[in-house]
């Protein structure tokens, strides 16, 4: 008696279409999983046993032998237990119709007999979606993820024998979908920009990052409003879009953070401690998993105190700075997680922080200095589209009672800009100024004679790299979008090359 069951492995973001061959034959009674199954898999006897028997269905007394083909892929993950009964249940025939070659069958089991979601439902769908499945039985409490997904149905199941009542033809499990609907509503963040007192060019390099996705850091004296400025960025940024929705929703279901709440709708906001490990930043592990660069995709990766990261967990950051995607090698395999985030950074100019500070004095050594700056490396700051000095906030805009701007109107104009972005580079595959290529930046950042010979005179007079000239039209462009002139002008072009001074003034 021979049955045969598709399920789907993830290795990255990518699922694999297993076949669970599951066979009973006479001889002593035995259950053995082979394939090359993991702790997880090998573990999964016991709780298919018990689940069968909780369920009322019995154990069959006989020689079990599961097959996970192809043998030489290695498998993980507790979702084969469902796959796993089921083929016992078809090779014993309870269950009495045929699953069909169509459909995947994923879910964790309980002892009880109950289904448990399972981590990574989402990209397994829509990979099973992609090998032409037309459905996936999933546990009832990944639906609302799944339910998005066109063009395959979602069969959410709460048990074992509601799975098999449902096979059988003896009830209806009705394919799940969600209607998807954007809702932002701006009074759902605590913070907002309208707080934040003074600190007018602080704020216009914020508004020029976001609506480009420019990498900025900002460097200041402790209390100036650098970490307040970068907690409100998100308030600021447009709504997810619904395929952007969906693959930040793929990663967050792979790191197993969605709590079941269904597609994420706001842009992931990201701040780790400085105590975090390269494998923490960079993703990794004994099972691959996303790390903190790639759950910030689409959105803001924020670093408080860059200085006091270790300098080789800080340097994981310029491949996916350049690529907006992140390799991790191991023994077992390479994985690729997408990783388009924006890089903000904050940081004291010196250990005691006071640096230029007009009311304080610094009680920092020159060596100190250095030492404390040379943990950000030159090749990374390189990579940072905006570098700007944060001053001290004056006594007299703590005491303004004017209204500041909020970051409902700072939106408004960033959507305008990045609705200029997305036409203008339409069929692109870019999305926004700051994924502009070598090739694109000549076709799409074209400058007047008088802003050329700006910008030839500021690099040469500042040492610029190709990076750093490329940033700047980059930046140039999108102050452009901002105030939406279709042509970058001399003011565009000074504005850009101001952002590029810091590292001339500290970094020696």
């Amino acid at each position: 008696m021979l049955s045969k069951i598709k399920t789907c492995v993830l290795y990255g973001l990518e699922g694999h279409e297993i076949n669970v061959e599951t066979d009973l034959s006479g001889g002593l009674p035995n259950f053995s999983i082979v394939g090359l199954p993991d702790v997880s898999i090998r573990e999964s006897k016991e709780r298919v046993r018990s689940a069968l028997k909780n369920s009322g269905y019995g154990f069959p007394v006989s020689r079990i032998t599961v097959n996970l083909a192809p043998a030489n892929l290695k498998k993980e993950g507790s979702q084969i237990d469902l796959p796993i009964a089921v083929g016992i249940l078809a090779a014993n025939k309870i269950i009495e119709k045929d699953i069909g070659e169509k459909t995947c069958i994923i879910g964790e089991l309980s002892l009880d007999g109950k289904i448990n979601s399972v981590d990574g439902a989402l990209p397994m769908v829509i990979s099973m979606r992609s090998n032409n499945f037309e459905r996936v039985i999933i546990p009832y409490d990944n639906k609302e993820e799944c339910g998005a997904v066109e063009g395959i149905d979602i069969i959410p199941a709460e048990s074992i024998r509601d799975l098999v009542e449902y096979i059988n033809g003896h009830s209806i499990i009705e394919p799940y979908k969600v209607v998807y609907s954007h809702s932002f509503n701006l009074e759902n963040f605590k913070e907002d920009f309208s707080e934040i007192k003074g600190q007018p060019a602080m704020k216009r390099a914020v508004e020029i990052a976001a609506a480009g996705m420019h990498n900025i850091l900002l460097l200041g004296s402790p209390g100036s409003g650098k970490t307040m400025i970068a907690k409100r960025i998100p308030t600021i940024l447009p709504d997810l879009t619904f395929e952007e929705s969906l693959e930040v929703t793929k990663i967050y279901s792979i790191a197993g953070l969605l709590n079941n709440s269904g597609l994420i709708k706001k842009r992931p906001f990201r701040s780790p401690h400085h105590t975090a490990s390269r494998a923490a930043m960079a993703g990794g592990g004994p099972k691959p998993s996303p790390g903190e660069v790639s759950l910030s995709h689409y959105g803001v990766l924020f670093l408080d105190e860059i200085p006091e990261f270790p300098k080789s967990v800080i340097e994981v950051l310029r491949q996916p700075m350049e690529d907006g995607k992140i390799s991790i090698s191991r023994a077992r395999g390479s994985f690729t997680f997408p990783a388009k985030f924006m890089l903000a950074a904050a940081m004291n100019p010196c250990p005691c922080g006071y640096l230029g500070d007009p009311s304080h004095e610094c009680s920092c050594s020159r060596a100190q200095i250095d030492r404390y700056l040379s943990k950000i490396s030159g090749p990374l700051l390189n990579r940072i589209d905006i570098q700007i000095e944060v001053s001290p906030v004056k006594y007299d805009d703590l005491k303004n009672n004017t209204a500041e701007e909020p970051s409902c109107e700072i939106k408004k104009r960033i959507i305008k800009a990045r609705n200029i972005q997305q036409k203008r580079y339409t069929g692109l595959g870019i999305m926004t100024n700051s994924e502009l290529s070598s090739k694109y930046i000549s076709k799409y950042c074209k400058i007047n004679r008088e802003s050329e010979q700006l910008l030839k005179c500021a690099f040469e007079r500042l040492g610029l790299s190709a990076r750093a000239y490329n940033k700047i039209l980059k930046v140039a462009r999108t102050a452009a979008d901002l105030e939406g002139s279709e042509n970058i002008e001399t003011e565009h072009i000074a504005e850009a090359i101001q952002y590029r001074s810091l590292d001339r003034k500290y970094w020696r």
